[in-house]
């Protein structure tokens, strides 16, 4: 089954849960994609001691889930995408929709 993850705010729970959950989707052997939206392209930034984004979204990589983030959000805050989360446009997120079974937003 293939899953795909739309993160659209900053809170680092929020966003550690998603990560989270879609770790366990790839874990069973599922894809799963995440799309970052507005605040969410701060991804690298939101985490806490208590909600380590920065550690799930590497073993949410290394399980080999992908993560995009919106072009028009990184703009929008001068900002430059993560190298292991690569620049995106609503082309892309529309076109992962199409082929999810299962969409989930998150934010």
């Amino acid at each position: 089954m293939k899953y795909l993850l739309v993160i659209n705010g900053s809170d680092p729970e929020t966003i550690w849960n998603a990560l989270r959950f879609g770790s366990a989707v790839l874990s069973r052997g599922h894809e799963a994609s995440a799309f970052l939206l507005g605040a969410a392209v701060e991804i690298e930034r939101v985490g806490t001691e208590r909600f380590d984004v920065g550690k799930l979204l590497l073993r949410f990589d290394e399980l080999g889930g992908v993560v995009l983030s919106c072009t028009t959000c990184l703009r929008l805050r001068k900002m430059d995408a993560a190298a292991i989360c690569p620049m995106s446009t609503m082309d892309d997120l529309a076109r992962l929709t199409e082929e999810a079974d299962r969409v989930l937003t998150f934010g």
